[in-house]
C-alpha cells in the first residue's frame, strides 16, 4: 500500500474513532500515536496533518460536504464515508500537492475497501461537485 493510502487510512481511524467517541480529533490522534510501536512509519506525518487540518477546518469542510451531498445531511451519512469525506476535501481545498483526481480516487479507492457497496459512487460525486467548486 503506497505511503500516502497508509496515512489517509491512518487518518480515517483516527477521525472515525473522534467521530463515534463525540471526542476533539487532536485528543484522538495524541492517544492514536502513542499506541503505535517506535520508530513512527514516515508517513505518520502526513497523517497528523491531515487529522490537523480536517479539525482546524471542519465547520467548512462540512458545510460543503452537505451543500454538495445532495438529498444527504452531513449526519445521515455513514461514519466511514463522512469520513472519508472530511480527509478528501481537506486536500481539495488545502493540500496544493495533491491533484483533485487523487484526493477523490483516494477516498473512493477507500470506501470500496471499507464501506457500502453504495459509497465509491456516492463519495465520486459529491467530491466531484466540490472538486468542480474549489477550482473557480
Amino acid at each position: 500500500m503506497p505511503a500516502r493510502r497508509k496515512a489517509r487510512k491512518r487518518a480515517l481511524d483516527v477521525l472515525y474513532e473522534a467521530d463515534l467517541r463525540d471526542l476533539p480529533p487532536a485528543q484522538v490522534l495524541t492517544t492514536y500515536l502513542a499506541r503505535l510501536d517506535r520508530p513512527l512509519p514516515e508517513h505518520i506525518g502526513y497523517t497528523t496533518s491531515l487529522v490537523e487540518g480536517v479539525a482546524a477546518n471542519l465547520d467548512r469542510i462540512d458545510e460543503l460536504i452537505s451543500s454538495y451531498a445532495e438529498g444527504w445531511t452531513i449526519d445521515r451519512m455513514p461514519t466511514v464515508d463522512r469520513n472519508l469525506a472530511r480527509i478528501a476535501v481537506q486536500e481539495l481545498l488545502y493540500v496544493d500537492e495533491i491533484d483533485d483526481a487523487v484526493a477523490i480516487t483516494e477516498a473512493v479507492e477507500l470506501a470500496k475497501q471499507m464501506s457500502t457497496d453504495d459509497s465509491p459512487r456516492f463519495l465520486n460525486g459529491v467530491l466531484g461537485r466540490i472538486a468542480e467548486y474549489a477550482t473557480r
